[in-house]
C-alpha cells in the first residue's frame, strides 16, 4: 500500500471520527459536557484529542462501536497493520477500504464470517 492511499485514508478516518463526534456532541448533553470539560474549542481538536473513560460512557453503544472502529484503524496506520486481514493475513483490497475505511476482515473472511451467523 503506498503512502498516498495511506495519507488518504488517514484523512477519512479522521473525517469519519469528527462526523460521529459532532454528531454525539449535538445529540447528547452529557457527551458535550464531558467535551467541554476537556477545554477543547472546535471539531479539529476534539477529533485529535484522546477522549477518556468517562466520555466514552456517555456514548451510545453504536457510536462507541463505529468510533472504536476508526480509532484502531487509526493505530492500525500507525503500527504498519492497516489494510492486513486479521484472520487470514491477506491484504484487504483498496476498493473495501475505500468503502469501509476501518475494515478488518479481507472480502472472502467477512463472507465467511456471515455464513457462519
Amino acid at each position: 500500500m503506498d503512502k498516498a492511499f495511506e495519507d488518504k485514508m488517514r484523512a477519512t478516518l479522521l473525517e469519519i471520527k469528527e462526523e460521529v463526534l459532532h454528531n454525539l456532541i449535538s445529540e447528547n448533553e452529557d457527551f458535550r459536557a464531558a467535551v467541554e470539560d476537556l477545554g477543547v474549542k472546535d471539531l479539529a481538536d476534539i477529533a485529535s484529542n484522546d477522549i477518556d473513560v468517562r466520555t466514552l460512557e456517555a456514548l451510545s453503544s453504536q457510536d462507541t462501536l463505529r468510533l472504536n472502529k476508526v480509532e484502531s484503524a487509526l493505530i492500525r496506520l500507525e503500527n504498519g497493520k492497516y489494510g492486513v486481514c486479521a484472520r487470514c493475513s491477506k491484504r484487504i483490497s483498496l476498493d473495501r477500504l475505500e468503502a469501509i475505511p476501518y475494515a478488518v476482515l479481507c472480502i472472502d473472511c467477512k463472507s465467511e464470517s456471515e455464513k457462519r451467523r
